[in-house]
C-alpha cells in the first residue's frame, strides 16, 4: 500500500530532526513546507499522466499503424515519415526520437526491414538533400577522393592490405 503525503513528510522531517536540533516551531514549519512540496509534486505527476493518456493513439490510428507495420516501406511518404513504433509523424526520424523507444537507427532499420542506405526521412526532404548535394558537387568530390586514395595505396604498394609489424631482432 502506498504511503500518504503526510506519512512521507513526517519521515523526511524525522530524518532531518535526527541530524539537527530543531525547535517545535521549526519542526512544524518544515513539516508544512515539505507536505506542500510533496503535494505539488504529486499534482505535477498526475497532470503529466493525464497528458500522456490523452496523447495515446485512438483505435482507428492503431489499426492504421498495424496495417503500416505489415508493409513498413509505406511509412515513408512524400511529405512525412511515420514512426512504426508509436505512429507519430515526422519529416525525419531522429536518433533522439528512436531513443525514446530504446532503439538506434540501425536497430530500427533491422527491425522493420529497411536497408542501411534507406533514409529515415520524407521523400521531399531526401529529394531536397539530393539536389543540394548535386549542386555542390559532392558526388564528384567523393569519386575523386576515392580515386586518389586508391592511387596512393597502389603507389605505396599496400593494395588495400595492412602491413605486418616488423619483427624485432633478438
Amino acid at each position: 500500500m502506498a504511503k500518504t503525503l503526510t506519512e512521507m513528510a513526517a519521515e523526511i522531517i524525522a530524518a532531518k530532526a535526527a541530524r539537527a536540533d530543531m525547535s517545535q516551531e521549526a519542526l512544524t514549519e518544515a513539516l508544512n513546507s515539505t507536505f506542500n512540496a510533496l503535494a505539488q509534486l504529486k499534482c505535477k505527476e498526475e497532470t503529466q499522466e493525464q497528458a500522456e493518456l490523452s496523447t495515446e493513439v485512438s483505435d482507428e490510428e492503431m489499426d492504421a499503424l498495424v496495417e503500416l507495420r505489415k508493409t513498413p516501406k509505406r511509412s515513408i511518404r512524400k511529405s512525412k515519415v511515420i514512426c512504426l513504433e508509436c505512429g507519430q509523424e515526422f519529416k525525419q526520424l531522429t536518433n533522439g526520437h528512436l531513443k525514446e523507444h530504446g532503439l538506434t537507427t540501425k536497430e530500427y532499420r533491422k527491425k522493420w526491414g529497411f536497408t542501411a542506405r534507406q533514409p529515415l526521412s520524407s521523400q521531399n526532404l531526401s529529394a531536397k538533400r539530393r539536389k543540394s548535394a548535386e549542386e555542390r558537387g559532392l558526388g564528384e568530390m567523393l569519386k575523386n577522393a576515392r580515386q586518389k586514395k586508391a592511387a596512393n595505396a597502389e603507389a605505396a604498394g599496400k593494395k588495400g592490405g595492412r602491413k605486418k609489424a616488423a619483427k624485432k631482432p633478438e
